[in-house]
């Protein structure tokens, strides 16, 4: 975790580098970070992206001693998703579902903060748990209770009950909750079950999807649905990993506002997705959409609009850059262009 007051001092992968006087493939493929007696990571055991403490990482390689890092929780200490899952007593796959709360959202630190690691203050974890009803603060809710529980509530919950029995049924789930079981619990439970087959087809790249299915837990008879949600979820998330950098790449260059992408179904199963632009650039945001590709938007508050099934034309809608996937620096030349 990055500990309260340090945030300043976090070091990335790509920071090491540049402080050793190396490419960032060359420090991956050396790990000089592996050495004995180096600073471990502060990132946790399970992130992706590692991080240390420059203090740290500088005093190691000046030969000096290095200085401790906090070791007494605070609430402005910095939590990743792992460790977010730890402090709320929760699987970390649940926390995914969690974290979509606006109670969590809100509160998101990017570590570094362009397209960084998503973290939270322990602070917010903490008043998050002790909002949660059920059994005491920070329980779950009592099964057969049957109590209505608020829509953004639903999914967190049917996370819980799959963490406890992953074979529950839908029946199960609408008793526990008191939700219909179609299609409010039916969808919640696709949903769930998608991402974490998804959650661990990313871990574990050569996994298929039914055998991902099966590792779960998951009867054979709700395999087929949760391997399309999880098929569907895939597809939005490396959707999510494009759009994010395009659009990390439009703010620093001044030509859109720093935004965390949310990608929308439309119909037939297809992504889409806005970009607010800064003022001055002649369209009030870019939008997305992987049948067509970038075009501009006539409306900041509704960029995409209705989906007609046709490709949006009109007074205003301009098309840029080729194919669907185009590269950020492409994007940005061709709205210059434009401009």
């Amino acid at each position: 975790m990055i500990r309260a007051g340090r945030l300043k001092y976090v070091q990335t992968a790509d920071d090491l580098a540049a402080q050793l006087g190396m490419a960032p493939g060359t420090l991956k493929n050396k790990r000089p970070y592996a050495q004995e007696g180096h600073p471990a990571p502060i990132s946790s055991e399970s992130a992706r992206a590692l991080l240390w403490d420059s203090e740290q990482t500088e005093a190691f390689y000046a030969g000096k001693p290095i200085p401790p890092l906090p070791e007494t929780d605070d609430d402005e200490d910095l939590l990743d998703r792992h460790e977010a899952a730890v402090e709320l007593g929760v699987t970390t796959p649940t926390w995914n579902t969690y974290k979509y709360d606006p109670r969590l959202a809100e509160h998101v630190v990017l570590v570094p903060a362009e397209g960084g690691t998503e973290h939270w203050p322990r602070r917010v974890l903490r008043a998050f748990k002790a909002s949660r009803p059920g059994r005491g603060a920070g329980g779950g809710r009592r099964t057969g209770s049957g109590d209505a529980i608020p829509r953004d509530l639903i999914l967190p919950r049917i996370a819980e009950l799959l963490d406890e029995n992953p074979a529950i049924t839908l029946a199960q789930v609408s008793d526990a909750l008191g939700i219909a079981k179609f299609p409010t619990a039916q969808e919640g439970l696709l949903r769930i079950r998608g991402q974490r087959i998804a959650d661990l087809i990313e871990v574990e790249p050569d996994l298929e999807a039914d055998q991902a299915a099966e590792r779960l837990g998951y009867p054979k008879i709700t395999r087929r649905g949760a391997v399309a949600a999880a098929k569907a979820e895939l597809h939005a998330r490396s959707a999510v990993r494009y759009l994010q950098d395009v659009a990390d790449v439009l703010a620093q260059a001044g030509v859109a506002e720093p935004v965390q992408v949310q990608v929308r179904n439309l119909a037939g199963g297809h992504l889409a997705a806005a970009v607010p632009l800064a003022a001055g650039q002649g369209a009030p945001a870019l939008v997305w959409d992987e049948r067509y590709g970038w075009r501009t938007a006539t409306s900041r508050r509704h960029p995409i609009g209705k989906d007609t099934r046709t490709r949006p034309e009109g007074a205003g809608i301009h098309y840029l850059a080729t194919g669907t996937h185009p590269e950020p620096e492409e994007l940005l030349g061709a709205l210059d262009a434009k401009r």
